[in-house]
This record gives structure tokens, C-alpha cells and sequence, in this order.
């Protein structure tokens, strides 16, 4: 017997990252990423930052919010791989020149699959360690 979902996924809403310097992520993903912090709510040590249409939480592992999920990121027994965003134009130069100025390291350009087809992306980490992929366009044909 097959049940029918009663409704349709549309997209990603948010990610919750657990950081253990807010600042220092802050500066990551504004400063690097372009976020803009959209609200605040002090007494859970949350910031939520707005990636587009979607939502990137920080939670402050020092609070008691971010210690409801135990301890904080470390090298190893992370519990997410890695989590994408889109990004607008993909010109490897530049993206490259902007991550360096940030003295931030990065892997190697590839084409990889995605939500909208095979485009090109590029990993980057965190300061709390977390891989966030940057992904370009689906690729044309022309």
C-alpha cells in the first residue's frame, strides 16, 4: 500500500550551524559570503543570516541553545557533510582572487551535479570546519 505525500518540497529553508566563535563566523559568512544578517534573538545565542531565498542559522555553542546538540564541531564525527550555495556569476578568477584575499583555502574547480543540473563548484571550510560548497550555474553547451 502506497501513500500519497500531501505535499511538494520547494527548497532548502535553512541550515543550522552550531559555531563556536560567532564573530569569527559572522565575519566568514558575511564578510566572505556576502550574507546579510537578517535577525537576532540574543537569548538563544542565535543569528540568522539571509543566503538568497534561503536562511543560514548560527547558534552559539556557548549557549544554551547550541549545547542542546552536545559538543561543539571537531576534526573528526562531524554530523554534515557539507551543505551548497548557489552563487551568481561563477568566474573562477575572481571567485579565486576574492577566497585568497580572505586567506581562505580552497579545493579545485569541478564540474559536479546539483539541484539545477552539472555546473561548476568549489569547497571551502568554515572556521567551526564545516564544508560549504560554492555552486555556479548548470553548464552550457555553447
Amino acid at each position: 500500500m502506497t501513500s500519497r505525500i500531501p505535499f511538494t518540497l520547494q527548497q532548502l529553508d535553512h541550515v543550522v550551524l552550531r559555531v563556536s566563535d560567532m564573530p569569527r563566523a559572522l565575519g566568514f559568512y558575511c564578510g566572505v559570503l556576502g550574507c546579510v544578517e537578517e535577525r537576532r534573538v540574543a537569548q538563544f545565542g542565535l543569528v540568522q543570516l539571509r543566503a538568497g531565498g534561503s536562511l543560514i542559522d548560527l547558534v552559539d555553542i556557548a549557549l544554551p541553545l547550541g549545547q542542546m546538540g552536545g559538543r561543539g564541531p571537531e576534526t573528526e564525527g562531524r554530523n554534515m557533510d557539507h551543505f551548497a550555495l548557489c552563487i551568481t556569476p561563477f568566474d573562477a578568477d575572481a571567485l579565486r582572487a576574492h577566497l585568497a584575499a580572505h586567506g581562505i583555502a580552497h579545493g579545485a574547480i569541478e564540474q559536479r551535479y546539483g539541484a539545477q543540473c552539472v555546473g561548476p563548484s568549489i569547497y571551502i571550510n568554515d572556521p567551526d570546519g564545516n564544508m560549504v560548497e560554492l555552486k555556479g550555474p548548470p553548464a552550457t553547451n555553447s
